[in-house]
């Protein structure tokens, strides 16, 4: 029975260390004591206590200690384990954070290319909708212009009718016949003496020509036994050009370099992004047609991009030239009407003519004009001469020279149409005497090869019509050598591909096509608006 009841009493001491709160145990070292001293059995009672009930409680006692040194290990493990806990929670958030940061970086990234494509996209559908709203603003206007003759048609048969209806009433009044002769009379004779006038100021106007071909052709002779039209060897190339040409275009490529140089320097200084004033002038440009109204507003808002405070200037003209240049390269597009957007433009920024011309020497040689002589002891094979005159290369493969002979036609008509262009009190800087210079120039220097074939012929296209109308017998006469030297050295080559350009060059002179106007040099009109070119400023 006794071995019963303590173990009975043993089983109880055990329940009570099961249920043994932490928060009683895990106090202060005071605390600890406290709980030893009610554990403290006092003498007397240990002498009326067996040895059964002795042990028992020293047994309980033990327990009890062991309970609280594991409770306290315990605690000692969670608070270890929680303070690990939190440092990895600390570095987690901290990762966390650093990828959220990365992310919205990388999202900011992202945004922005996005918008910048659809600025892209938007600008080309703008451009798109400008040009469908331009055709149809087109055919509107042949739609007014035909109701426009119809209505005309009708009000001159009206007039013929009053005009019937007037003779039979002079044929009545013989007294307000005589005096409707007499002042048909006065009347004939102020055209007669206004007929006169214009005789007299053609007569002059021709002599002036006349005079400016004459000293012209004295140039060609001069240049014809100058030595400066020998080969001119520069950095180990040998160029074919007059050493003036060589000089000018000098002048204008260091221009050139120096404003190029200017705006690398603001660029870097300056934050401020340009990317919209370059697209605004290269939607500009590309939206360049053959109509008056809308060469005139181009020209006009060009001009004011070019004069922008928030754009320096300098970077403008860069933007410019570089632009109308690439625009030049598509066959398609309007060379008059880029030539009268261009003589616009530079009459109110000067600066920006040698800019162009610079940018269209680089891009074509022959606008000089110059020609690049081929000699295996300067260059190390045919396409390092290729790359040298202008041929491009795309992924390592060089352009045929068809597509090459493509762009120089391009670039050639754009420049004869810009020295052909005459507008009404607007100075043209590169105008008709420039053309005349050229074309002796090249004659005078340049050899017949297909290149320079390409470029004469283009040239001629744009600019003879206004040669013959300024210098008549003169250019006449240089067309005589075109077909007595140029030509027959062409011919004597007997290249197969020369033969499309030596025939049209041959038909332009012998069917005297430099008479009639080629088409596109005389601007449509619109019938909204009829403000002539002298209205610009």
């Amino acid at each position: 029975m006794e071995d019963t009841e303590s173990e009975d009493e043993d089983e109880k001491a055990l329940v009570v260390g099961k249920r043994f709160i932490c928060d009683e145990l895990y106090l202060s070292d005071s605390d600890n004591s406290d709980v030893v001293s009610s554990f403290e059995v006092q003498p007397y009672l240990m002498e009326e206590m067996g040895e059964v009930e002795g042990a028992l409680f020293e047994f309980t006692h033990e327990h009890q200690l062991r309970v609280k040194d594991e409770i306290r290990n315990k605690i000692s493990a969670l608070e270890t384990a929680l303070v690990n806990e939190s440092l990895n929670s600390t570095s987690s958030l901290l990762r966390v954070e650093k990828y959220k940061e990365s992310r919205q970086e990388l999202d900011k990234k992202l945004d922005t290319q996005y918008q910048r494509r659809i600025a892209e996209a938007l600008d080309n559908h703008l451009t798109a909708v400008q040009r469908d709203r331009e055709l149809r603003s087109q055919i509107e206007e042949k739609k007014i212009r035909s109701d426009a003759e119809y209505e005309e048609a009708k009000k001159k048969i009206a007039l013929q009718e009053e005009k019937q209806r007037q003779e039979k009433a002079k044929a009545e009044a013989a007294a307000k016949h005589k005096a409707e002769e007499a002042k048909q009379a006065a009347l004939e004779s102020e055209k007669k003496a206004a007929m006169e006038a214009k005789i007299r100021a053609a007569t002059e106007a021709e002599k002036r020509a006349e005079k400016e071909a004459t000293e012209a052709a004295a140039h060609l002779k001069e240049n014809a036994s100058s030595p400066f039209n020998a080969e001119i060897k520069e950095s180990g190339i040998v160029y074919r050009a007059a050493a003036s040409t060589l000089n000018l275009e000098h002048g204008r490529l260091q221009k050139l370099k120096e404003l190029c140089e200017q705006n690398q320097m603001i660029r870097s200084s300056s934050r401020q992004d340009y990317t919209r004033h370059e697209s605004h002038i290269s939607r500009l440009i590309r939206q360049i047609r053959g109509v008056r109204d809308n060469v005139r507003s181009k020209a006009i808002d060009l001009t004011k991009l070019l004069n922008d405070s928030q754009c320096p200037q300098s970077i403008c003209i860069e933007i410019f030239a570089k632009k109308i240049v690439s625009y030049c390269e598509n066959p398609g597009n309007a060379p008059f009407a880029s030539g009268y957007v261009i003589v616009l433009v530079t009459s109110q920024v000067p600066h920006a003519m040698d800019i162009l011309l610079a940018e269209l020497h680089r891009a074509c040689l022959y606008t000089v004009p110059k020609h690049l002589v081929y000699r295996k002891a300067t260059f190390q094979s045919k396409e390092a001469y290729f790359r040298s005159i202008g041929y491009r290369e795309d992924d390592g493969k060089m352009e045929s020279t068809e597509e090459y002979l493509k762009r120089l036609e391009s670039y050639m008509k754009v420049y004869g149409a810009l020295v052909q262009t005459e507008i009404q009190n607007v100075q043209n800087l590169h105008g008709l005497q420039e053309g005349w210079a050229w074309l002796a120039r090249f004659l005078n220097v340049l050899p017949a090869n297909q290149y320079t074939a390409v470029s004469l012929n283009a040239f001629l296209q744009m600019a003879g019509f206004a040669l013959f109308r300024r210098y008549k017998s003169q250019f006449v006469k240089l067309l005589k050598v075109i077909s007595e030297n140029f030509l027959v050295d062409l011919k004597a080559r007997n290249v197969p591909e020369l033969t499309r350009t030596v025939v049209e060059i041959q038909t332009y002179i012998e069917d005297k096509k430099f008479l009639i106007e080629p088409e596109g040099r005389s601007l449509q009109s619109n019938l909204l608006s009829n403000q002539a070119f002298n209205n610009y400023n």
